[in-house]
């Protein structure tokens, strides 16, 4: 796993505004400052630096190796002194947030953003919170666990944009997963609190980003039949089924198969 600095900042800190400066890789790449978006050059080398920074452990990236992505035709001098120049940079455009602090260090050959001064990750703070309510729900707190779960589907605006290699695009996955994971949860949660309508805008938020996710075909065919809208939860089965033999030449499972004929026959039960 790909694993971001500043993971030691508490979730609650990162949705208060607190965080003095916030680098976003989830939806897109951006970067806030006291919660105002900082003005970077899109693809620019600010925005490659940061970025490669922010998804790489908190031990750093060699110096060498920023400088080969950087500026890979360059002599060795000029690319540090471009990289010096870079990092400077950054440091007018940030450091006023971290009370003059330098926002990239350079620390026995790596470099590394100042986490320990409130540079933060938005990946590093969605793990947080999700780790948060996966631990509440495993000792059977579901309630509590419902507000770290918010936090991080808050957190998560859009897949991973940074990198296009196979560790990168493990993490987009990984991260997109956990994701539809917590919405599922969410979704569960309120239907067995009987909150049908809450149940049903997760599950088809589910559903826009993974439309072959039967168990949230399922919900949404029982949150319809509750909200007293039977038509659509049948309407919903036809979706399920139409996607799922475009997708895969496939049937839906026996479960869902079964909840239909529950709707179709006896609405009641569901």
């Amino acid at each position: 796993m790909i694993t971001a600095p500043g993971a030691q900042m508490s979730a609650s800190g990162m949705s208060s505004g607190a965080v003095p400066i916030l680098v976003c890789l989830l939806g897109g790449f951006r970067v806030l400052k006291l919660g105002m978006p900082v003005n970077l050059r899109s693809g620019g080398k600010g925005e490659q630096l940061l970025g490669t920074l922010a998804l790489r452990s908190p031990r750093g990236v060699p110096r060498g190796d920023i400088i080969g992505m950087l500026w890979p035709d360059a002599e060795s001098s000029l690319a540090q002194q471009s990289l010096n120049t870079l990092i400077y940079s950054l440091h007018r455009s940030l450091g006023d947030a971290l009370a003059g602090q330098q926002p990239v260090l350079v620390r026995e050959g790596l470099c590394r953003l100042n986490a320990e001064q409130g540079v933060a990750v938005d990946v590093a703070a969605f793990d947080l919170a999700a780790s948060a309510g996966d631990r509440l729900s495993t000792f059977g707190d579901n309630r509590a666990a419902l507000a770290p779960y918010a936090e991080a589907l808050r957190l998560y605006d859009g897949d991973l944009v940074v990198g296009s290699d196979l560790p990168h695009l493990v993490e987009r996955e990984r991260l997109r997963s956990r994701y539809l994971a917590i919405l599922a949860w969410v979704a569960d949660h309120h239907f067995e609190d009987g909150d049908s309508r809450a149940a049903l805008t997760s599950a088809l938020e589910l559903l826009s980003h993974d439309p072959c996710r039967e168990d949230a075909h399922r919900m949404a065919m029982r949150c319809y039949v509750r909200l007293g809208a039977r038509a659509q939860a049948l309407r919903q089965y036809r979706i399920c089924r139409e996607v799922l033999a475009e997708e895969f030449q496939a049937r839906p499972e026996d479960a869902t198969e079964v909840l239909y004929e529950l709707v179709r026959l006896e609405p009641a039960r569901v």
